[in-house]
């Protein structure tokens, strides 16, 4: 809005001259009624819902935490590694392991994997223990 001209921004207020610009804004994507470029592409792919996002966890991070023994989720999130345990959570094998760990996650990299086992632990999937458990229920 002008405040007249003492003020550096009178008369056109730092609009220019007149014109569509000076009135008002365009909406976003307007090309000046030229085919917008977001029209003129072909759409492509799509958005799994089954899609899962998993959280890395690597064994560097499990050795730094001092953690040993039985780790699953909420050992995890005691040890200020997850936020919480319903968190899908994936182990890398980046680092290593000098204990023997039993581990329950919702995946493993095989590096990891072989890692964990030549130390002398254990893994197990969280998606296996929550199928023998509703099996057990029935």
């Amino acid at each position: 809005m002008g405040r007249g001209p003492g003020s550096k921004v009178g008369k056109t207020a730092g609009r220019g001259s007149k014109g569509q610009y000076a009135r008002n804004t365009v909406r976003r994507g307007f090309e000046g009624g030229q085919m917008p470029i977001h029209r003129r592409l072909p759409k492509r792919g799509f958005t799994s819902k089954f899609h899962k996002e998993f959280y890395p966890v690597n064994l560097r991070d499990i050795e730094k935490s001092g953690l040993t023994g039985n780790i699953d989720a909420k050992t995890m999130v005691q040890s200020k590694i997850l936020d919480k345990e319903t968190t899908l959570f994936k182990i890398l094998g980046t680092g290593e392991i000098k204990k023997a760990i039993h581990v329950i996650a919702d995946g493993f990299s095989q590096s990891a994997k072989e890692k964990i086992e030549k130390a002398g632990g254990s893994i197990k999937l969280r998606a296996e223990l929550k199928l023998a458990t509703s099996e057990t229920k029935k």
